[in-house]
């Protein structure tokens, strides 16, 4: 697979886009999951840069984080968060981003990007669910109500406002610049 310079920055730019939406984070007292746009930024980053892009700046993200960058929501890093109670929805990320890009490059419509977005989540969400019943011995439905029950409405929203804004960008930046 090779890259064009343009792609290779574009990656790295998004990858530092997610880094900053990660730190946007609340902690929440009843889970060890906080409350970030991480799925924001993943978003964003499936819609604008499209499946081949879009994964391998979620992967770079990732590969930072694990090798000490702290990058993950407050500013944690390392292996053992990748593979921690939260680490399945990082794992997550890179599928959820191809998912989006590819739909949005496939078919070009609205409606099926949408749901698209919401599938991408559900991947996150049965990563993250399995990984954290794995690491703390919970059921799954435990974890589910854990980590998956209070943020669906907010990730929902977050899923709304990325495709607002990811179709804005596409229109307007990409088209002028010639980037499609």
């Amino acid at each position: 697979m090779k890259l064009s310079t343009r792609e290779i920055i574009l990656c790295g730019l998004f990858a530092a886009l997610i880094s900053v939406f990660a730190q946007i984070s609340i902690p929440l007292p009843f889970t060890t999951v906080p409350l970030t746009l991480q799925i924001f930024g993943i978003a964003i980053t499936g819609l604008i840069l499209g499946s081949k892009c879009g994964f391998i700046a979620t992967l770079i993200y990732l590969v930072l984080g694990g090798i000490g960058v702290p990058v993950f929501a407050q500013f944690s890093a390392g292996v053992g968060v990748l593979f921690g109670p939260t680490g399945g929805f990082l794992l997550g990320y890179p599928l959820m981003a191809f998912i989006i890009g590819y739909t949005k490059e496939k078919f070009n419509s609205h409606i099926l990007t949408a749901v698209s977005m919401v599938v991408g989540l559900a991947v996150v969400y049965a990563f993250g669910t399995i990984m954290f019943s794995f690491v703390t011995g919970n059921t799954i439905m435990q974890s589910l109500l854990y980590c998956v029950v209070p943020f669906v409405l907010v990730d929902l929203l977050k899923l709304v406002l990325a495709d607002i804004i990811g179709e804005t960008v596409c229109k307007r930046v990409f088209s002028t610049l010639n980037f499609n």
